[in-house]
């Protein structure tokens, strides 16, 4: 019984310790004004290239072809 004590006592120790440090990392509700400043700050995101190395052309390019040819063209 008196293991039984000790293992509660120090568990519940433990707990306390553990619940008062704790602390949340969430950011604060800043409404409407919040999420105008945030999408300032924030940069437009731009492609770099539409496919990686196909068989005919390289990362940005896109083959296109022609009633003649074909070649590689820039994606957009």
């Amino acid at each position: 019984m008196h293991k039984f004590m000790i293992t509660v006592a120090t568990t519940a120790a433990i707990l306390l310790a553990g619940s008062t440090a704790w602390k949340s990392a969430a950011a604060p509700n800043e409404g409407a004004a919040g999420v105008s400043t945030a999408v300032q700050s924030m940069t437009p995101i731009k492609k770099a290239a539409c496919q990686g190395w196909g068989p005919f052309c390289g990362p940005g390019y896109v083959r296109a072809c022609g009633p003649y040819r074909c070649w590689c063209r820039p994606c957009y």
